[in-house]
């Protein structure tokens, strides 16, 4: 089984390789995901909202990873291409047998809202 840095770490694998389906295997199947730009539970409707949020990122740079117990606190530059500079990113996650079983990202949406 995968510690929770290893889940998060395959988490941000499988988003620079704009793979949305191998994050089924690090995504509980009552996985709800919270952040500016909506809310989304369930596996299957994280993979949808994947799909599309992969469509337009370019690169992850992860900055820092910060463990505590189950849970993990990832910081990095997200470049997509609907934005001119990359997007400060913090997700939060708390992982439970080596899925993620709740993440909140936090970041400013102006970018991409046009704003």
């Amino acid at each position: 089984m995968r510690t929770p840095a290893e889940t998060m770490t395959a988490y941000f694998e499988g988003w620079r390789r704009h793979d949305a389906e191998s994050l089924r295997d690090v995504l509980a199947d009552d996985v709800v995901f919270d952040g500016p730009m909506g809310h989304v539970e369930g596996v299957d409707d994280n993979v949808t909202s994947l799909h599309g949020l992969l469509s337009i990122v370019t690169a992850v740079d992860v900055k820092h990873v910060f463990v505590d117990g189950p849970d993990v606190c990832t910081v990095y530059e997200l470049h997509t291409t609907e934005t001119d500079a990359p997007m400060l990113t913090v997700n939060s996650a708390h992982v439970v047998d080596g899925r993620a079983r709740t993440i909140r990202a936090i970041f400013d949406p102006r970018p991409l809202l046009g704003m």
